[in-house]
């Protein structure tokens, strides 16, 4: 995926089965962040960023789904534990990171390894990603105003 495809328009199902597709977006902006792994610790502090931050993102036009390999059953305890206020795709086949290019080699500990490749996409209201926000771009902690600003200066 890269600044200017559109995004598939059925991107998955969330934390409660259900299908989640773009043209339930349409007319609106689109946050879609990938992430590793639910209840770990940078995911945690990226998902609370965007959580604090979520009224202004949404007055700016954005929705906000997140996605990772993480099962439905995962992602509900994780919603639940932190309050998250978006829907979170439970891409177990790794089929729509795969398309994203958010699933790749990655190095933990020293060994290379498959896995999700911690990344953001802002999706204008046509399902157009504008703007990538790379692995080593991303600050989990204050990434939501890592958005707020690049949308302030867009």
């Amino acid at each position: 995926m890269k600044i200017g495809d559109k995004l598939p328009e059925v991107l998955g199902h969330n934390e409660k089965g259900e299908e989640i597709r773009l043209s339930q977006f349409a007319g609106k902006k689109l946050i879609v962040y990938a992430y590793p792994k639910d209840n770990t610790s940078g995911c945690s502090a990226e998902a609370c960023s965007l959580k604090q931050h979520y009224q202004e993102l949404q007055e700016a036009g954005y929705a906000v789904v997140g996605i990772s390999k993480d099962s439905a059953a995962s992602h509900q305890k994780f919603i639940d534990k932190y309050e998250l206020p978006f829907p979170l795709i439970a891409d177990t086949d790794t089929s729509l990171l795969q398309t994203l290019g958010a699933w790749g080699e990655k190095n933990m500990y020293g060994k290379k390894v498959m896995g999700t490749l911690r990344t953001t996409y802002l999706v204008n209201e046509t399902g157009v990603v504008e703007k990538i926000f790379t692995p080593k771009e991303i600050k989990t902690k204050i990434h939501a105003e890592q958005i707020l600003d690049y949308i302030a200066k867009d």
